[in-house]
């Protein structure tokens, strides 16, 4: 992946946008880092991204989610010691809250999860996941970004 020369490997990574009816985003709150994130990993080799959501959702919530439209491509630069990135986001709709009632956590992975209004967004996540979400907010094609803004 992201291969020029033998030497160079990027990452791709998959991640969904779920919402409720009062607009809150879910995040997920991880049990290997601080900051918490949107449901999705890091797409396994042969794998697309969008079986990897619904695997990544499935495996680690216990929950059967559609995987909806590719909402963002976002190019991300080396960030905490990781290469850069390649981000896929998918849509995967609009629920009532109450859906998480139903979640079965992996507990490996996944130390809770939590519904979160947009304007709280940054309290929580890495600033480029604040900004990407609130480039892909307004309905439209699929969004193009570079460290989550537009290019």
């Amino acid at each position: 992946l992201f291969q020029s020369g033998a030497q160079r490997q990027g990452l791709l990574i998959a991640q969904g946008l779920l919402r409720n009816e009062r607009g809150e985003v879910l995040l997920c709150e991880l049990v290997y880092k601080s900051a918490w994130d949107l449901p999705g990993g890091v797409v396994d080799p042969g794998e697309s991204p969008a079986t990897c959501v619904h695997r990544e959702v499935t495996e680690e919530l216990g929950l059967d989610l559609p995987v909806g439209s590719l909402a963002a491509v976002n190019w991300l630069p080396p960030y905490r010691g990781w290469d850069d990135a390649l981000l896929l986001l998918f849509d995967l709709g609009t629920v009532d809250a109450s859906l998480m009632e139903r979640a079965v956590l992996q507990p490996r992975e996944i130390r809770a999860v939590h519904w979160v209004a947009p304007d709280d967004l940054a309290d929580h996540v890495a600033p480029y996941t604040v900004e990407m979400i609130r480039q892909v907010t307004t309905p439209g094609p699929t969004r193009y970004l570079e460290n989550s803004q537009d290019r």
